[in-house]
């Protein structure tokens, strides 16, 4: 007799998804500007989106909440590039193809964003 958990299909999870975005800031900038927006990523919106993230040197392991949907992921910085990946859970790997659009554009703001108004030209 088959119990309840043995009929369950089990969760698989997808192929993650890799975005590596190249820069030129040098690794102690790009690693600057990254923690100083991966800190101003707080839960909101009722729960819809929470963050969890954890640095260790240059190397960013995270967990974030979507609708209920749970995913993690690394940030591996780099000399002049950005390793993003993330792996999403099987409902939410239906739009992968978007949700990796969407971290290139992001991942490339954060990187571009510049750290404070500058006065001066050089």
């Amino acid at each position: 007799m088959k119990t309840p958990s043995s009929i369950e299909a089990p969760r698989k999870m997808s192929q993650p998804i890799v975005v590596t975005l190249p820069h030129r800031l040098g690794k102690a900038e790009a690693l600057r500007r990254l923690k100083a927006s991966f800190s101003d990523a707080q839960p909101g919106g009722g729960g819809l989106f929470v963050v969890k993230n954890q640095w260790s040197g240059d190397l960013l392991d995270f967990r974030a909440s979507v609708l209920g949907q749970n995913t993690t992921g690394t940030v591996d910085v780099a000399e002049n590039h950005v390793r993003l990946q993330v792996q999403l859970p099987w409902l939410l790997s239906l739009l992968a193809n978007k949700a990796k659009a969407l971290i290139e554009k992001q991942g490339k703001l954060m990187l571009e964003k510049p750290s404070k108004p500058s006065t001066t030209r050089s």
